[in-house]
């Protein structure tokens, strides 16, 4: 995969947590202790995980040991140890607001020094800090709406999704493998919140899927079901495209 250029991107992560933290400085301690979208996980609990994430950016970039230290536990899957590290680390709201905001700080500086050519160690696979960078604005933004929607707090569609679509299109030939599927060319045109129209894959594909870009990001989050979007399908792969479409690796 080649991301954007990775100043737009990086500048892009900032403004998305900028967001993030500007809502969570209103945020009661009752709102702290709410229930987010990711079952069994509070507020505080999700913006821990962000928080454990974040500090795994700046263990990759500084020290490749220490980074494939990060993803070992007991648990099989990277979701079973993103649970046990959030059991074992939970702390008081103002504990983990203060350390969300130390660690995502420190990972954009050490996504801006790295060397942009070079790997870094991830969940599933390495990653160039460019789309290192971008898994992580797809992850906070994703995150952002578990906090917030519980709550009624209006999170508004930007046009930063544009490379969290790149994001879930670019890995559609990992999430049809993943599926048992073989991948298939797809073409994306999607509508952004500015009108724009983004484009995504080879203009001679049989499968299409067009719509709002918010809908295709949600779903590749898996914050929307498919059936329940504003999306259009045509061709004969395209439906089974948004069916295993993920904008994350696990």
């Amino acid at each position: 995969m080649t991301a954007p250029a990775a100043v737009d991107i990086i500048a892009d992560l900032i403004a998305e947590d900028d967001r993030l933290e500007a809502i969570l400085e209103t945020y009661t301690d009752a709102q702290w202790s709410t229930q987010s979208l990711c079952p069994g996980w509070t507020t505080a609990d999700v913006i821990l995980h962000l928080a454990q994430s974040d500090e795994a950016v700046i263990a990759s970039v500084g020290a490749a040991d220490h980074a494939a230290a990060v993803w070992r536990g007991s648990a099989t899957t990277v979701d079973g140890l993103m649970e046990e590290q959030v059991q074992r680390e939970r702390a008081a709201p103002s504990i983990v607001f203060h350390r969300w905001r130390a660690a995502r700080r420190g990972a954009v500086d050490a996504l801006r020094a790295a060397d942009p050519d070079v790997k870094l160690r991830w969940a599933a696979a390495p990653l160039r800090p460019a789309t290192l960078a971008t898994t992580r604005i797809a992850e906070h933004w994703a995150h952002a709406l578990d906090v917030t929607e519980p709550l009624g707090v209006a999170l508004a569609d930007t046009n930063r999704l544009r490379h969290i679509a790149w994001l879930g299109h670019s890995t559609l030939p990992y999430a049809f493998g993943l599926a048992g599927l073989q991948p298939q060319p797809i073409r994306c045109e999607l509508t952004g919140p500015s009108g724009d129209v983004w484009t995504f894959g080879p203009e001679d594909a049989m499968s299409r899927i067009t719509g709002p870009v918010g809908d295709f990001c949600r779903i590749g989050a898996q914050r929307l079901q498919a059936a329940d979007s504003a999306l259009a399908t045509t061709g004969p792969h395209a439906a089974a495209a948004l069916g295993v479409l993920r904008n994350y690796a696990a």
